[in-house]
């Protein structure tokens, strides 16, 4: 087999690989789709993965520093501009766009 032969070879292989590896997911998924389980999960999981991730973030928070207000203040941000506005999104950038605004602004390094 030439260099060229082999180099081909090589590539489709590679390519036929890729896109089994990146298929096999959702056809191992499909039929879960009606299960009351992932229904219930999919329903259930946003609200706890954002839990996990305030908790994760603010579990060292000292709120005798005065650094504490940065973070305190983008949740209540994210928190308030949500139940206002019931925009994931909106919600998000908003209290991103407060944390990096107090941040830099307030307690720059």
């Amino acid at each position: 087999m030439s260099d060229t032969g082999y180099a081909v070879g090589a590539v489709l292989l590679a390519a036929a690989l890729t896109w089994t590896l990146r298929a096999l997911p959702f056809a191992a998924l499909a039929p879960l789709r009606a299960s009351a389980t992932v229904r219930y999960l999919s329903a259930r999981m946003p609200v706890g993965v954002m839990v996990i991730l305030v908790v994760y973030c603010l579990r060292d928070l000292s709120l005798a520093q005065p650094r504490a207000l940065v973070p305190v203040a983008a949740l209540a941000v994210t928190v308030g501009l949500h139940l206002w506005r019931r925009n994931a999104l909106l919600s998000i950038l908003a209290g991103t766009a407060v944390h990096v605004a107090l941040a830099s602004t307030l307690f720059p390094r």
